[in-house]
């Protein structure tokens, strides 16, 4: 037993043994009706140092394969056939106590959500020491050391600080350069790293997974990647895998894959894929919609400050922001995390007084609205918010859901309002079906069908879409954004698309600002922006656009 847990090569030539090798793996759930199996007959391998991207939709059996791996299934999974080789010793059988003995020191996972995966009342240097502790790695001196060691290697400011802050007081990418360290402490000969960029800005995005490349280079380590992210597939990856309905489709060396892909569902989500420029699901017409006079919004210099903390000390979240959107083209507003984006388009719609500057929709100036007349103005600008998840009333049918508006604003009979919810579920592609379900039993893209609908069923002329695609798969995201622009072409909707997403704003949008530190550092038409940019800030940005590396990680 001492020796499977040390997991010694059975060969002497270990460059040529795979650290991972997954043979006709099948995994299963128990559920009401029995167990049903969702990952069928996978096999792949990692090699040292090697990077390998299993990717997917949601519901594809990625992460559950990965979970399998690292034997982390839910309760009710379970591994049914098939072997997990860790450096040639098959561990698909092995018990949690033994598998307990190489977390961390062989196999390591980085998660998905910086947010949940840390203990938010254990400081940042008692979570990573935790790891060394299981494993006996030096006295207590010796593991405090090694843990600012750690903070410092993953790119951490001021290491001896961070250690002793909590998990709140850490930006997003910082704390997940703290759940790398913790993956890395032991210097494993796998990591596997399970979406562990995708609720990140861009920027920090490519951060995140340019360290990661240091390490494998450093270490040797081999990873294996799970992402829906064909871009960050492309650029990282040495060999891809990709999956659905628990099955593979198609797998090979990355480049290969992704320039002759055999596989239909292999090709449609590369065509999908905004960030990979392979096609344009939304074809758009720009030069014509733009130079006209006709401009439905117009913001003039907007100052929103914020008193910090209950004190007379303000925060300027948007400092000076201007810009004109014309009726019927698509705005796009990008930056990062604390841009001021978001801010922006509540004040826009609003939800908040600005502290100086004026913004007119439609000829009316939202600043000086109150009460009656702000709620009727309301109607002609509807929001449409990132997460059809947490969006949507549970206990509400979609019918109730759609009609709720119509209660709020328009006095209609009842009739007539039944024939308004049909109609506009039908004109964002529901079936009639979908009226008596409750947002459970739809898919994450239906339930933004629904969000759409709600919002169009008082016919505004502008819509806010607040991040409206990025919790979306990508073959999902481009049905939603082939749905938004065919009702923009027929209804002479306006959007204004809050994103941090440049990809997507590239595909979509006719203009854009782009926010950095409350400010606007660039404006104009989308084309002009992405091909030549007036800030280095905005070059940043359109440089961390994943898909952009001819897929040749280092």
């Amino acid at each position: 037993m001492t020796t499977a847990i040390n997991l010694k090569p059975a060969s002497t030539d270990v460059s040529s043994l795979p650290v991972l090798e997954i043979g006709n793996l099948a995994v299963g759930y128990r559920g009401n009706e029995g167990f049903q199996r969702v990952v069928h007959d996978v096999s792949l391998l990692v090699r040292p140092g090697e990077v390998v991207a299993l990717v997917g939709e949601s519901g594809s059996g990625k992460t559950t394969t990965a979970q399998a791996v690292i034997g982390l299934l839910a309760e009710n999974g379970r591994l049914e056939a098939g072997a997990v080789r860790l450096n040639g010793t098959d561990i698909a059988g092995w018990s949690q106590k033994q598998l307990d003995a190489i977390r961390g020191s062989k196999i390591s996972l980085i998660p998905q959500d910086p947010t949940s995966s840390l203990n938010p009342v254990k400081t940042i240097g008692a979570q990573v020491a935790e790891v060394l502790q299981i494993h006996r790695q030096g006295s207590r001196a010796e593991i405090d050391a090694r843990v600012i060691e750690l903070l410092a290697r993953v790119g951490l400011s001021q290491p001896e600080l961070r250690a002793k802050q909590y998990p709140h007081e850490l930006s997003g990418g910082m704390r997940q350069r703290v759940l790398i360290a913790i993956a890395i402490a032991l210097r494993p000969a796998l990591i596997i790293a399970d979406e562990p960029t995708s609720a990140l800005d861009v920027t920090v995005q490519k951060r995140i997974l340019d360290l990661i490349d240091e390490l494998r280079g450093e270490y040797g380590t081999a990873v294996l990647l799970v992402t829906h992210d064909l871009g960050v597939a492309a650029d990282r990856s040495n060999h891809i895998v990709v999956l659905k309905g628990g099955r593979i489709q198609e797998q090979g060396p990355t480049a290969e894959v992704l320039a002759s892909p055999r596989s239909e569902y292999t090709r449609k989500l590369l065509a999908d894929a905004p960030s990979l420029g392979r096609s344009r699901s939304v074809p758009r017409s720009r030069p014509a919609r733009i130079g006209g006079t006709d401009d439905v919004i117009a913001v003039e210099n907007l100052v929103q400050d914020f008193t910090v903390g209950g004190r007379r000390d303000l925060f300027r979240a948007v400092d000076g922001v201007s810009f004109t959107v014309q009726r019927g083209t698509t705005h796009a507003i990008v930056g990062e995390s604390g841009s001021g984006k978001t801010t922006t388009a509540r004040s826009i719609v609003g939800f908040q007084k600005p502290t100086s500057g004026r913004i007119l929709v439609d000829g009316i100036d939202v600043t000086n609205l109150r009460g009656e007349n702000l709620r009727q103005f309301r109607k002609m600008m509807q929001l449409v918010y990132q997460n059809p998840f947490a969006s949507l009333d549970p206990r509400q049918t979609i019918f109730q859901i759609v009609e709720e508006p119509l209660l709020n604003f328009d006095p209609l009979p009842r009739e007539d309002r039944a024939r308004k919810v049909q109609a506009i579920l039908d004109r964002v592609g529901l079936p009639p079906s979908a009226l008596t379900r409750r947002p459970h039993a739809l898919s994450g893209g239906q339930r933004q069908r629904v969000a759409i609908a709600r919002a169009l069923v008082l016919d505004p002329q502008v819509l806010v879409l607040d991040e409206a695609v990025s919790a979306l798969d990508v073959t999902v995201q481009a049905q939603i954004l082939a749905l938004l622009d065919e009702l923009q072409q027929s209804l002479g909707l306006t959007y204004l698309f809050i994103s941090h997403d440049l990809a997507v704003v590239r595909q979509i949008s006719d203009t854009v600002s782009v926010l950095h530190n409350g400010r606007q550092v660039d404006s104009g038409p989308v084309e002009d922006v992405f091909l030549r940019p007036g800030s280095a800030y905005t070059r940043e940005l359109i440089g961390a656009i994943p898909g952009q590396r001819n897929a040749d990680p280092r």
